[in-house]
């Protein structure tokens, strides 16, 4: 006797949960092919603000966590997603009509980009800060740390190799995230949000939204809570006023990116999220 297939509805993920959007809405994701594939959580302005929430929530226990131990937690990541390997491959085939080889390929180099960012978790700060010489008997060092909460429009193009590339570094210093995944290639995105709800992340850390980047970006671009904006996938919006929002809260900006090396792997991106704090303190004279 056939059965009739249980369409899914994929939720948001926000603080941890999977909650519905307040608003009630959902969109239809459709196959490279035309097939319905599921049912997604059309975000909402509120949905938004309730996601910077979250993520300022978490900021503190994140942030003060040791770069060995976040290390740690993105390592799981990659460990979990490398035992789901096979439902990420069928549904990039799905959705993005490539073939398995390909598909294979990107979820090989997402679960590697993981690994190594979580390398440079315990690294980057004696990279990226330094002692400087001043004159005077003080011992003078800058140290990076966490900016805060990071607002991410994923790229658009990419089912989880770009989602993964512009999450990713941001963890490492110690921010928190909001993203926007692809619109039109959500599914990488929200079937990850059930690898993180599964590993070390803390609740908050990483919150997914799904809709209209158009819709959430300027809400979250104009949010007096959120303190650097990555626009790496905002390529096809009107970015230019995302920017000129950001900036009546002194929000740090990081421009969009195109083309198939978008948000590609580097110290650079690690960093741009990052404040430097100095610190003086005299040299005993004994």
């Amino acid at each position: 006797m056939s059965r009739l297939a249980v369409p899914k509805t994929y939720k948001l993920y926000v603080g941890g949960t999977f909650p519905r959007s307040e608003s009630g809405r959902v969109y239809e994701v459709v196959g490279a092919s035309g097939d319905f594939l599921a049912n997604v959580a059309k975000a909402s302005r509120k949905d938004a603000r309730d996601a910077v929430v979250a993520a300022r929530s978490a900021l503190s226990g994140w942030s003060k966590a040791t770069g060995y131990n976040r290390g740690q937690v993105l390592y799981r990541i990659a460990e979990l997603l490398e035992g789901r390997r096979a439902q990420f491959v069928a549904e990039i085939v799905s959705i993005e009509g490539v073939t398995v080889a390909a598909a294979t390929a990107q979820v090989d180099e997402a679960i590697d980009r993981w690994i190594w960012y979580a390398g440079w978790a315990d690294k980057y700060v004696q990279v990226a800060g330094n002692a400087n010489a001043v004159s005077g008997p003080f011992f003078n060092l800058s140290v990076p740390e966490a900016t805060g909460v990071v607002a991410i429009i994923a790229p658009q193009d990419s089912s989880l190799l770009g989602f993964v590339s512009a999450v990713a570094p941001a963890l490492v210093a110690g921010n928190t995230v909001v993203v926007v995944a692809s619109e039109r290639l959500p599914l990488s995105a929200v079937s990850l949000s059930e690898v993180l709800a599964t590993s070390d992340v803390p609740g908050g850390v990483v919150n997914i939204l799904t809709g209209s980047p158009a819709e959430i970006a300027p809400w979250l671009a104009s949010h007096a809570d959120v303190n650097a904006l990555d626009l790496v996938g905002a390529g096809d919006l009107d970015w230019v006023s995302l920017q000129i929002a950001a900036a009546e809260t002194l929000m740090r900006v990081f421009p969009p990116e195109n083309g198939p090396d978008a948000a590609a792997p580097s110290l650079e991106r690690i960093t741009a999220f990052t404040e430097t704090k100095t610190v003086w303190h005299t040299k005993s004279l004994l």
